[in-house]
């Protein structure tokens, strides 16, 4: 989202000071709060072996070591401030980093360990940022001033030969991660917006520190060939740690389908976020219903084709939801209904992402 100045509604010109409610006021959203951000992935670091990027408002590099240790830096040379970034010759060599202007090397600690014409000065340091990995998917904390990780994302979810890869699709608009979050707890838009029906909150929201939980359940109906309507039951399970980290369980009952659904938001430069969105689907041996579930494909290609599936209706729902969050405008407070229920303790809850703004 961009970063909107402060707006206030005119009052009446013809007599200001009688009858005058107080202003609408609209207010930007900080555009980096702390937290845990998506860097990129395990398997693009194999790749590419050096990646460059706009993360967080900062230009970054990473790579992996020899050993697999991962390094997420700032792309500037301590020396003499080059880029350090592939697009100007930077360079990884035996699991070091090699600046392209005189050939410093640095490990993955972001310490310098050696240049080509004399030992390697002790001050040589990289700026750093902490790492976490989830599942192949990288992570790094971003701390307001510079402030260490004091929360940490959950452990990989339990896994095995049950569970296929994941597929990725990413999307860059104009938004910010408290608006994309949001909607784990927006019930109402899920009818208006994507068509869902019998939306139905389980229990209250729960929130413990940076981690919020939901549960809802809702219907879907999808017309076949423009005649047979496919009706979908569905139970979402969402945990959201910080405002860069949503992973959602869901079990879509008519099929019997079992999957995994992150949700991943990075602010760029403080006016446009990269969705990634990221799916993983349990094996579905025997489909409730046997065409719909892909009951006549090979299970290993079911799994592909089925998770494919569903990360296209994901990124056509987030669609749906890009047209109005480019549009939209943070307004606080929010003039809530009884029906929106957990919008209010959602965005309480967000308050401790900018520890430097009032309470309020």
């Amino acid at each position: 989202m961009n970063a909107n100045t402060m707006e206030q509604k005119a009052g009446s010109a013809a007599n200001p000071t009688e009858n005058r409610a107080a202003p609408a006021v609209l207010t930007a959203l900080p555009p980096f709060p702390e937290g845990w951000y998506l860097v990129t992935t395990r398997e693009t670091l194999r790749r590419e072996k050096l990646i460059e990027k706009t993360w967080m408002g900062e230009d970054i590099v990473a790579w992996c070591d020899e050993e697999g240790r991962v390094c997420v830096a700032e792309a500037v040379c301590p020396h003499l401030g080059s880029d350090l970034g592939p697009k100007v010759g930077g360079k990884v060599c035996d699991g070091r980093l090699v600046c392209p202007f005189h050939g410093f090397e640095f490990d993955a600690t972001g310490q310098c360990v050696a240049t080509p014409n004399a030992p390697a000065p002790k001050a040589a340091r990289l700026t750093v940022y902490e790492t976490r990995e989830v599942l192949g998917l990288v992570f790094a904390w971003y701390g307001l001033g510079g402030r260490p990780a004091h929360w940490y994302l959950p452990d990989d979810p339990p896994t095995g030969s049950e569970w296929g890869d994941l597929g990725y699709r990413t999307l860059t608009f104009r938004s910010h991660p408290q608006e994309t979050a949001e909607n784990s707890v927006d019930f109402g838009h899920l009818r208006y917006v994507h068509g869902y029906d019998n939306v139905n909150p389980i229990g209250s929201i729960t929130v413990e520190g940076a981690y919020l939980r939901s549960c809802f359940d809702f219907r879907r109906v999808r017309r076949i060939l423009g005649s047979k309507d496919l009706v979908y039951e569905v139970s979402a399970v969402t945990h959201i740690h910080g405002l860069g980290y949503s992973f959602v369980e869901i079990h879509e009952k008519t099929i019997d389908m079992h999957a995994r659904l992150w949700v991943l938001p990075t602010p760029v430069d403080g006016t446009f976020i990269d969705l990634v969105l990221a799916s993983q689907l349990r094996e579905i041996r025997k489909p409730r219903r046997f065409i719909t579930g892909l009951g006549f494909l090979p299970m290993m290609l079911r799994n592909r084709l089925m998770n494919y599936i569903l990360l296209s209706q994901q990124k056509r729902d987030v669609l749906q939801d890009v047209v109005i969050w480019e549009r939209k405008r943070y307004r606080t407070p929010p003039r809530l209904c009884e029906a929106d229920g957990p919008i209010g303790r959602y965005r309480r809850y967000c308050r401790q992402f900018y520890p430097e703004q009032p309470a309020g």
